[in-house]
């Protein structure tokens, strides 16, 4: 039974961030179309935030989304899963970097009512978040030349 229900919840997170949240942040956010093919970011050099994007792509098999980019981006330089527990922590992580929005309070909503095997890990990443330099308004576009480790370090600098 508690298997069922996992993959039920699992299943409507999806359903949350790909059927509901992405088409809505379509209408009421100008979408910034996505510079790069797939196959361009496998070519960045080894290292790099556009190449590493490119092997998350080939590892999770997933498609690249052009308006979802940027979330990918931040599933790697916060080293979070695709999970439930990776995804609701990487929304824990923005929420407590400050960055409020819609999708972001209401996939950690959803979290902590459906998850709560994973609420110290959540609360964990929400905590790094704070103590993080607000990413938010980083140039994804722009940084997808630079060292992912480089890029990691900006990131963790404040919580080591």
């Amino acid at each position: 039974m508690y298997l069922r229900l996992k993959k039920w919840r699992s299943a409507f997170l999806v359903y949350l961030t790909h059927q509901m949240a992405l088409p809505l942040l379509k209408l009421i956010r100008k979408p910034e179309i996505f510079p790069y093919t797939a196959a361009q970011l496998a070519h960045f050099p080894a290292g790099t935030l556009g190449n590493d994007l490119a092997l998350f792509l080939v590892t999770k098999q997933l498609s690249l989304l052009p308006y979802y980019a940027r979330h990918d981006l931040k599933h790697i330089l916060l080293e979070y899963d695709t999970t439930d527990e990776g995804e609701g922590s990487l929304q824990c992580f923005m929420l407590g970097n400050r960055h409020v929005s819609f999708p972001v309070v209401a996939t950690v909503l959803y979290c902590f009512a459906t998850m709560p095997e994973y609420w110290e890990k959540f609360m964990t990443a929400f905590k790094k978040g704070r103590q993080a330099p607000p990413i938010a308004d980083w140039k994804w576009f722009d940084i997808l030349t630079e060292p992912t480790g480089k890029l990691r370090q900006k990131i963790q600098e404040r919580f080591k």
